[in-house]
């Protein structure tokens, strides 16, 4: 059976609209998401570390800052946009003690909850949404109109709306317009790890060697 692909006519912005959206980070996935959400209209707001460089940044390009912890007691749904290697700390310091009955963490990748660095509550949602592509690339087709294709997950669902807020999520980046498969976490997380070192890492340098070597063989010159 093929898989279900979603398009803009299945996702409603409306669920986030009365909603107060964090981005935490504001690096390469953190800021096209951001951007993305407050042209298609949304209140979004940017959560850093307080010394951080990237704070003149997201003031330049309009948006409202906070150290993170202000921004996740601020903050409906909140978009954990760090390095795999750095939320688990994140989380644990300014994040989990801030967090309420009710809140949703997005993620866009799914290794933390996978791997179970970061255990969030039973009481709040946990979703994805994961571009295919990277920030400036997810931005640059947003402004032309078009989108990244993407994957959404619901890991909990305590609200039973989390896929509607994936789903929302992914058409404020314009993702929608590409098109939006549901995955899980797990799934996520596997695939784009084969994917990265399997694929890119592992695979490219296979074929560089293969091509040396079947043209060594065929006489040119090395």
């Amino acid at each position: 059976m093929p898989a279900k692909i979603y398009t803009d006519k299945d996702a409603d912005l409306n669920v986030l609209k009365n909603k107060t959206l964090a981005v935490l980070g504001f690096g390469s996935q953190g800021h096209a998401h951001a951007l993305n959400l407050k042209d298609s209209g949304l209140n979004v707001i940017i959560g850093l570390y307080e010394g951080s460089k990237s704070i003149a940044v997201a003031n330049q390009r309009g948006f409202e800052v906070y150290p993170t912890a202000e921004a996740v007691r601020r903050a409906d749904v909140i978009f954990i946009a760090l390095p795999d290697t750095k939320q688990p700390a994140a989380y644990t310091k300014d994040i989990a003690p801030n967090l309420a009955k009710g809140k949703t963490l997005l993620f866009s990748h799914g290794f933390s909850i996978h791997f179970k660095t970061i255990l969030p509550p039973k009481d709040v949602d946990v979703i994805l949404v994961a571009p295919k592509g990277p920030g400036h690339i997810l931005r640059r087709q947003y402004a032309e109109g078009k989108g990244v294709p993407s994957l959404i997950a619901v890991y909990q669902n305590p609200s039973k709306t989390g896929k509607d807020l994936a789903l929302a999520w992914a058409k404020g980046i314009g993702a929608t317009r590409a098109g939006v498969l549901e995955t899980t976490f797990k799934e996520e997380t596997e695939t784009d790890l084969f994917g990265e070192q399997t694929v890119l890492c592992g695979g490219a340098t296979a074929l560089v060697q293969a091509g040396y070597e079947v043209l060594v063989e065929a006489g040119y010159q090395p």
